[in-house]
């Protein structure tokens, strides 16, 4: 099992450089870290007084790494959940905050377990997803896996603008899809034309 220091190194080459794509509510963004964490942690790297764009320019990979490990990892208290969950809630946490418990929860109410749908990980979640995991070993990353993929569908589907994410201009997967899939089994890959048919109505 990867340690959680690999897992946010790879997550902070996975979110790429800087970016501020107007398209994505997170604004201007580093390594994964938007200007919103920036500004919500006091992080004035500039040292002028506010938290702008420059800051965000200003992020290393290294800080982005200790931000993603004390604030996406830690603090939502990851650890608790059983380890085959640790990277791809990882992953999701920091792509989508709290909703990336939400899916879990939400998942964990379609296995039979009773578990409020708020976005934190308390003793209620703990207990069914180990129970969860202990039930379904060898399908309960997977089954995660797909239910955010199908969460990155959803919000396409509601919101044209972020569609460019979930489909390239080619038609093909976009990159909301495949990070999904990067940590599902492939034999749960859908094909080119699966993934075709499930956008077929974004036009």
């Amino acid at each position: 099992m990867q340690t959680v220091q690999e897992i946010a190194e790879e997550i902070v080459v996975r979110e790429g450089g800087y970016v501020n794509d107007p398209d994505d509510p997170g604004g201007a963004t580093k390594y994964g870290v938007t200007i919103h964490t920036m500004r919500r942690l006091g992080l004035d790297l500039t040292g002028d007084g506010r938290v702008t764009e420059q800051d965000v320019r200003r992020l290393s990979r290294g800080q982005a790494i200790e931000i993603f490990i004390d604030h996406y990892f830690n603090r939502p208290r990851i650890a608790s959940l059983p380890r085959v969950l640790h990277a791809s809630v990882f992953d999701m946490y920091v792509n989508a905050g709290g909703n990336a418990v939400k899916i879990l929860q939400r998942l964990l109410g379609q296995m039979g377990w009773r578990v409020s749908v708020d976005g934190v990980i308390g003793p209620q979640t703990i207990t069914a997803t180990k129970e969860a995991n202990t039930a379904a070993p060898d399908h309960l990353a997977d089954a995660y896996g797909i239910a955010r993929r199908n969460y990155y569908y959803r919000l396409a589907d509601a919101r044209p603008a972020s569609r460019k994410y979930a489909r390239r201009r080619d038609g093909g997967k976009g990159g909301w899809i495949l990070r999904a899939e990067e940590f599902i089994s492939p034999k749960y890959h859908l094909t080119d034309e699966e993934h075709a048919k499930r956008i077929a109505s974004w036009g």
